[in-house]
Protein backbone atom coordinates (compact mmCIF):
# COMPACT_ATOMS: atom_id res chain seq x y z
CA UNK A 1 0.00 0.00 0.00
CA UNK A 2 1.14 3.52 -0.70
CA UNK A 3 2.80 5.34 2.18
CA UNK A 4 3.84 8.90 3.00
CA UNK A 5 7.35 9.82 4.01
CA UNK A 6 8.52 13.21 5.20
CA UNK A 7 11.50 14.64 3.37
CA UNK A 8 14.21 16.27 5.46
CA UNK A 9 13.82 20.05 5.28
CA UNK A 10 16.16 22.70 6.61
CA UNK A 11 14.60 26.09 7.34
CA UNK A 12 16.20 29.39 8.28
CA UNK A 13 15.74 33.10 7.57
CA UNK A 14 16.70 32.56 3.93
CA UNK A 15 13.97 29.98 3.25
CA UNK A 16 13.66 26.21 2.99
CA UNK A 17 15.88 23.51 1.57
CA UNK A 18 14.33 20.05 1.13
CA UNK A 19 16.64 17.11 0.50
CA UNK A 20 15.84 13.83 -1.25
CA UNK A 21 18.69 11.60 -0.17
CA UNK A 22 18.65 7.98 1.04
CA UNK A 23 14.87 7.95 1.55
CA UNK A 24 13.60 6.77 -1.84
CA UNK A 25 13.42 2.94 -1.72
CA UNK A 26 14.65 2.44 -5.29
CA UNK A 27 17.18 3.67 -7.83
CA UNK A 28 15.69 6.53 -9.83
CA UNK A 29 15.56 5.85 -13.57
CA UNK A 30 13.00 8.44 -14.66
CA UNK A 31 11.67 11.80 -13.47
CA UNK A 32 8.60 13.53 -14.83
CA UNK A 33 6.29 16.26 -13.65
CA UNK A 34 2.66 17.14 -14.22
CA UNK A 35 1.41 20.73 -14.23
CA UNK A 36 -1.21 22.97 -15.83
CA UNK A 37 -3.92 20.42 -15.00
CA UNK A 38 -7.53 21.52 -15.38
CA UNK A 39 -10.34 19.70 -13.52
CA UNK A 40 -9.24 16.40 -15.05
CA UNK A 41 -8.03 13.29 -13.30
CA UNK A 42 -4.58 12.01 -14.17
CA UNK A 43 -3.12 8.55 -13.80
CA UNK A 44 -5.74 5.81 -13.67
CA UNK A 45 -3.37 2.85 -13.70
CA UNK A 46 -1.03 0.61 -11.74
CA UNK A 47 2.16 -1.12 -12.78
CA UNK A 48 3.74 -4.53 -13.08
CA UNK A 49 7.15 -3.31 -11.85
CA UNK A 50 7.42 0.46 -11.42
CA UNK A 51 7.58 2.01 -7.97
CA UNK A 52 6.99 5.77 -7.86
CA UNK A 53 7.66 8.62 -5.43
CA UNK A 54 5.27 11.57 -5.89
CA UNK A 55 6.01 15.04 -4.53
CA UNK A 56 3.81 18.07 -5.12
CA UNK A 57 6.60 20.64 -5.25
CA UNK A 58 4.14 23.49 -5.74
CA UNK A 59 0.46 23.80 -4.91
CA UNK A 60 -1.50 20.73 -3.95
CA UNK A 61 -3.32 17.66 -5.25
CA UNK A 62 -4.84 14.43 -3.99
CA UNK A 63 -3.72 10.94 -4.95
CA UNK A 64 -6.24 8.14 -4.54
CA UNK A 65 -4.88 4.59 -4.21
CA UNK A 66 -6.39 1.12 -4.33
CA UNK A 67 -4.13 -1.92 -3.91
CA UNK A 68 -6.88 -4.50 -4.41
CA UNK A 69 -7.58 -4.90 -0.70
CA UNK A 70 -7.67 -1.33 0.65
CA UNK A 71 -8.31 2.19 -0.62
CA UNK A 72 -6.88 5.45 0.65
CA UNK A 73 -6.41 9.05 -0.40
CA UNK A 74 -3.38 11.23 0.28
CA UNK A 75 -3.27 15.02 0.17
CA UNK A 76 0.06 16.24 -1.14
CA UNK A 77 0.03 19.85 0.01
CA UNK A 78 3.61 20.62 1.04
CA UNK A 79 6.84 19.93 -0.88
CA UNK A 80 8.27 17.92 2.03
CA UNK A 81 5.65 15.16 1.69
CA UNK A 82 6.54 12.25 -0.56
CA UNK A 83 4.09 9.50 -1.45
CA UNK A 84 5.64 6.13 -2.29
CA UNK A 85 3.34 4.35 -4.74
CA UNK A 86 3.87 0.60 -5.02
CA UNK A 87 3.36 -1.27 -8.32
CA UNK A 88 0.07 -2.81 -7.09
CA UNK A 89 -1.40 0.61 -6.23
CA UNK A 90 -3.98 1.50 -8.88
CA UNK A 91 -3.93 5.28 -8.51
CA UNK A 92 -5.25 8.50 -9.91
CA UNK A 93 -4.52 12.12 -9.13
CA UNK A 94 -7.17 14.83 -8.85
CA UNK A 95 -8.09 18.16 -7.26
CA UNK A 96 -4.97 19.89 -8.57
CA UNK A 97 -4.60 23.52 -7.55
CA UNK A 98 -4.02 25.91 -10.47
CA UNK A 99 -0.36 26.27 -9.54
CA UNK A 100 0.28 22.57 -8.80
CA UNK A 101 3.46 20.91 -10.01
CA UNK A 102 3.54 17.19 -9.21
CA UNK A 103 7.01 15.66 -9.64
CA UNK A 104 7.27 11.88 -9.88
CA UNK A 105 10.43 9.80 -9.49
CA UNK A 106 10.17 6.32 -11.03
CA UNK A 107 12.12 3.11 -10.53
CA UNK A 108 11.84 2.07 -14.19
CA UNK A 109 12.23 3.63 -17.61
CA UNK A 110 8.98 4.18 -19.51
CA UNK A 111 7.65 0.90 -20.83
CA UNK A 112 4.06 0.81 -22.16
CA UNK A 113 3.67 -2.87 -21.22
CA UNK A 114 4.31 -2.06 -17.56
CA UNK A 115 0.97 -0.22 -17.27
CA UNK A 116 -2.27 -1.88 -16.10
CA UNK A 117 -5.23 0.39 -16.77
CA UNK A 118 -8.08 -1.81 -15.53
CA UNK A 119 -9.01 -0.82 -11.97
CA UNK A 120 -9.66 -3.32 -9.23
CA UNK A 121 -13.33 -4.24 -9.01
CA UNK A 122 -15.57 -4.28 -5.97
CA UNK A 123 -15.63 -8.07 -6.25
CA UNK A 124 -11.82 -8.28 -6.01
CA UNK A 125 -11.89 -6.03 -2.94
CA UNK A 126 -14.61 -8.17 -1.34
CA UNK A 127 -12.71 -11.40 -2.09
CA UNK A 128 -9.53 -9.96 -0.54
CA UNK A 129 -11.49 -8.82 2.51
CA UNK A 130 -13.08 -12.25 2.97
CA UNK A 131 -9.60 -13.86 3.07
CA UNK A 132 -8.67 -11.82 6.14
Amino acid sequence: MASLINLKTFTDDRGNLTVIERVIPFDIKRIFYIYGVDNSQRGGHRHHKTIQAAICIRGHCIIHNNNGSAESSFALDTPDKCLIIEPEDWHYMHSFSEDAILMVLASEYFEPNDYIYVPYTFESLLAAYEKV
